[in-house]
């Protein structure tokens, strides 16, 4: 069984917060708010702390969800999101 550290669902998550449905202009301002040092590009280190960006009781991920969705996130394999 799956602990609930485990249980995070990061295409479960953008479905609930619409990420689908927003416009490009909407994603890039979420993209802002996670890009905390405004490198352009979303770290392992930010994407930890994504679900504070979305309601202040978001708990941290664990490394293991966080490694998972920026695998998701990360099309070129550098290790970070970019904005595209």
């Amino acid at each position: 069984s799956l602990t609930a550290a485990e249980s995070f669902n990061y295409k479960k998550f953008f479905e609930m917060v619409g990420l689908k449905k927003k416009s490009p202009e909407d994603v890039k301002k979420v993209f802002h708010i996670l890009d905390k040092d405004q490198s352009g590009f979303i770290e392992e280190e930010e994407l930890k702390f994504v679900l504070k960006g979305f309601t202040p009781e978001g708990r941290d991920l664990s490394d293991k969800e966080t490694k998972a969705l920026l695998a998701a996130g990360d099309k070129d394999g550098d290790g970070k999101i970019g904005a595209d």
